[in-house]
């Protein structure tokens, strides 16, 4: 297991999104909903889009690309085209950062 440092929990003030890198080449999309903080990822299942530049709700997030919503949570596709779930990462806030909890090896992504 690692874990991975993403953002400053200052960078994702309540009802915002934003991107982190990891390994210079994988993106993570941490998510703030009313205090509550979860890791994605950055990239649609369904097709390459950068889901920060989707819509969020209370617990839905919704690719601008083909309007795919998947749910925060668990990552499932609710709507079509995506069929496959966004890998959720579990979340660790320690001393204002927030950082995320992995397997060792590559990142894992649905594509």
């Amino acid at each position: 297991m690692r874990r991975i440092d993403l953002l400053g929990v200052d960078e994702v003030p309540d009802g915002t999104m934003k991107m982190a890198w990891v390994d210079g080449t994988d993106q993570v999309l941490v998510i703030n909903t009313n205090g509550r903080l979860d890791a994605v990822q950055g990239v649609c299942s369904h097709e390459y889009f950068e889901l920060d530049k989707g819509f969020l709700t209370a617990s839905t997030l919704t690719c601008a690309l083909h309007l795919s919503r998947f749910d925060l949570e668990s990552g499932e596709a609710l709507d079509p085209p995506a069929e496959l779930p966004l890998a959720v990462y579990a979340v660790v806030v320690e001393d204002g950062r927030i950082l995320i909890d992995v397997p060792d090896g590559p990142l894992e992504v649905n594509d």
